[in-house]
Formats: C-alpha cells, structure tokens, sequence
C-alpha cells in the first residue's frame, strides 16, 4: 500500500465530513435523474419531482441571519406557485439560525438520522444471508413495484411511487444504480440498492427496509456487503448512509463513522404559508 492510500484509510470524521460536503452536497445540480428539474437560486437548488419538491443547499454558512430567512422565503414562495410542498435537509453544521427560521415558518421536522461515512472495503464482508434467504438483482417493473409494495408495508404508508422512481434511474443512469431484493420462496422481505454518485467518490445505501417478521436475522448485513462489493467493482472508495437509529448500531460496528446528523423538514401547505418569521 502507497503512503499517499495509507493516509487516505486513516481519514477522521472531519475530513471525511468535508469531502461528502464537497464531492456530494457540492455536486447535487450535476446529477439530478432525468424525471427531477433543477431550478437554481443562489445558494439554494430547488428541485421539482413527480413525488414532491426538495431544497438543496451547501449549508448556507456564509449568510447572515436576515439572508437565510429570505433564502427560505423565497424557496416557500417558487413551491406555492405550483401548489407544492416540499422537504428541506438540513444538516447538524448548516448555518445555526436554519432550523429555527424552518420552524417559525411551519415546516415540520421528520426523524433526525445519523450521517454515516466509511471505507467501501470495509464492508464487502458485512455478512451472508441466512439460510432459505435469496439475495437477487433486479430491474424489470414487476420486481421494482414489489420493492415499492414492502416498502409501503414497512413504513405504513404509501410508496408507491417508488417503483416510477427506481425505474426512471435504472432507464437514464443503469450504471449509477444496482437493486437488490431479499427472497424466502419468492417473497421479498428486504430490499435495498446502491447509488454511485457520478463525478465523486462515493456512493449512497438506500433502502434496507426488512419486513419485521424477518429482522435481526442478518439480511441487512447481506444487503450491505452485497453492495459493497458491486460499489467496489464500481471504484467506489467511500460509502454514504443516512441511517436511522435501527441501522446506526450495525453500520457502526462494521466501521463506518458518524460524521453528522440530518433532519428533514418539510414545509407547509401552500395555503397555509407563514413568512418574513423572526426567530
């Protein structure tokens, strides 16, 4: 191993923090699927998709109070032109005044999860399926509307536009993005898929939703290795998780790093708009 990769494994928290803030916050504009539009504004990207809107920012960090609060404002004033809501992410070293200016505006926060940063060699070995589990790769739409259909059940609402979604990357980008399903005699029970984002190194595990009958059985530790070695085959050197507090504990003991925590936050009805707030 070269001293400059020995350097590289022995990357902190800081600094792998800095490079996903870098290569993915920074490059989001530049990779948007061919369903999702980009409107620009600043510091902030207002995207529109068929599902619902997102604002997408650096952090904000360079503003003043005053200029976040009308960064905000007018992000609520593009999305009620079009009747839209729409979820802003937030991160725990945005600018400090965000949440709170979020929330005089009436956005409501979903659950906070952990940003987790590793090493993709870390976890090619996660761990194999147990014993009747079939992992499988899949792309055609009856298998996409059966990922959607267990992710409807997991979270007890609806996701069904999900299989649009998956499709729609797997059609413009096939080589950015792999789906993986979990089988016991031709049920799925898990599903999850890898998102290489294109122009940095690092790609994203979405997903891992297991049907509660079959958790804490090692399916997600299989779909995590699974992908891993694909993200590998791929050159893919860092892999990204949002994780919730279910997945924290075994992302954590595989070795990836807790860097930061992001909150979604998702504005308010159109009709039921409230800006120019003071914190």
């Amino acid at each position: 191993m070269s001293q400059q990769d020995q350097s590289r494994t022995a990357l902190r928290p800081g600094e792998l923090l800095q490079m996903f803030d870098q290569q993915v916050r920074g490059s989001v504009a530049r990779r948007l699927p061919a369903a999702w539009s980009g409107h620009p504004d600043g510091p902030v990207l207002r995207v529109r998709t068929p599902q619902r809107g997102f604002a997408f920012t650096n952090g904000l960090k360079d503003l003043n109070e005053s200029q976040v609060g009308e960064a905000v404002d007018a992000a609520l004033s593009f999305f009620a032109a079009y009747d839209e809501r729409f979820e802003w992410k937030t991160y725990s070293h945005d600018h400090p005044a965000l949440t709170a200016l979020l929330d005089q505006r009436g956005f409501q926060p979903e659950p906070t999860e952990t940003v987790l940063l590793g090493e993709t060699a870390q976890l090619a070995n996660a761990g194999d399926p147990p014993a009747g589990c079939v992992l499988r790769r899949v792309r055609d739409r009856d298998d996409l509307e059966r990922v959607a259909a267990l992710e409807t059940e997991v979270w007890g609402e609806d996701w069904s536009w999900l299989a649009q979604d998956l499709a729609d990357r797997l059609s413009s980008s096939p080589e950015d993005i792999a789906v993986w399903v979990a089988e016991r005699e031709e049920q799925v029970v898990s599903a999850a898929w890898l998102v290489r984002i294109p122009g940095t190194e690092f790609g994203g595990l979405w997903g891992g939703s297991t049907l509660e009958g079959w958790r804490h059985r090692g399916i997600y530790r299989a779909l995590v290795a699974v992908r891993a070695r694909a993200a590998e085959s791929l050159g893919v050197r860092y892999l990204w998780v949002d994780a919730s507090d279910d997945s924290r504990p075994i992302l954590e003991r595989l070795g990836l790093l807790p860097v930061a925590t992001t909150t979604p936050w998702v504005s308010p009805p159109p009709a039921n708009l409230r800006t120019g707030a003071t914190v």
